[in-house]
């Protein structure tokens, strides 16, 4: 009987060692590989970076129209806190967004043109929005909810007129990036140095 026990066990134990090597060899398989041995991951990871980038990128005339319904934006809400706004910096802030942004949105016309490209002859839905919403305002509510909106808009316009001014394939859009953009950086330093005297919010951005 011991006998008979032993050589059962010996048995098993055979056994286990000839399996052995084929488990161990199909745990170093990684699910996460494909069969050329390349890790899935990595692939994954690269197709996100790239989709991404695409989503980062836009083209020379989805650029400009977004600028020309930009500019309009500004101008109309630049007049209205040129009237409603109680903060004196405000009020010259606004003015100053009505001045600067009727310049350059008639740049813009001249580019377009020579381009062929149709340009918008309003803001967008958005931004007519949000002009609705500051005419409901008066006072300091009114100065803090533009100066915020100031903020998050040229956030979003610097950003995207340094990408523009870097990457652009059309140099008539090229050049008037480049000759833009130190204008929105000086109007969001400006708007950062007022912010702050209203109350409005400084870490909020926006995209149009």
């Amino acid at each position: 009987m011991n006998r008979l026990l032993t050589t059962a066990l010996i048995f098993s134990f055979g056994t286990a060692l000839t399996v052995s090597p084929s488990l161990a060899q199909q745990s170093t398989t990684s699910p996460d590989k494909n069969p050329n041995g390349t890790a899935m991951s990595d692939k994954s990871s690269t197709m996100a970076k790239s989709e991404k980038s695409s989503a980062g990128m836009m083209s020379d005339a989805t650029f400009v129209k977004k600028a020309a319904e930009g500019g309009l934006a500004e101008v109309e809400l630049g007049k209205l806190a040129a009237e409603k706004a109680s903060n004196e910096d405000v009020k010259k802030f606004g003015q100053k967004m009505v001045d600067d942004h009727s310049k350059a949105n008639d740049q813009l016309k001249d580019v377009a043109a020579k381009d062929n490209i149709e340009l918008p002859t309003e803001p967008s839905a958005k931004d007519k929005a949000e002009k609705a919403r500051l005419e409901k305002l008066s006072g300091e509510q009114f100065d803090r909810a533009y100066m915020t909106a100031m903020l998050k808009d040229h956030k979003k316009d610097v950003m995207e007129f340094r990408h523009e001014s870097k990457s652009a394939k059309n140099p008539d859009v090229k050049s008037f990036a480049e000759q833009t953009l130190p204008t929105l950086e000086q109007h969001l330093k400006v708007a950062e140095q007022i912010a702050p005297k209203v109350g409005a919010k400084m870490s909020t951005t926006a995209q149009r």
